[in-house]
């Protein structure tokens, strides 16, 4: 079975995000005021091949642990869907 995979990686809170900090200033700059937060993430989309949901979220976990995030930095979260279904 195919399944559809799509992970997001973000910073953990009170991580130090220098991007999102400069891309804050830049719409402070340009005159939206009213914009008060913004963080980025990082969206990785995938198709992968497997028996089964469970056999394909372990090999997303593994992916995001080996690769895919900083755990030490990030938190990551996935969601995974049967693109046979469809």
């Amino acid at each position: 079975m195919k399944f559809n995979v799509e992970v997001t990686v973000e910073f953990k809170k009170g991580i130090l995000d220098p991007q999102s900090q400069a891309i804050a200033g830049a719409i402070v700059s340009l005159g939206y005021e009213s914009v008060k937060e913004i963080s980025m993430s990082k969206r990785f989309n995938l198709v992968i091949v497997g028996d089964s949901q469970g056999e394909v979220e372990k090999t997303v976990e593994e992916l995001c642990k080996k690769l895919l995030a900083n755990t030490v930095i990030e938190n990551y979260q996935y969601a995974v869907e049967n693109s046979e279904g469809k």
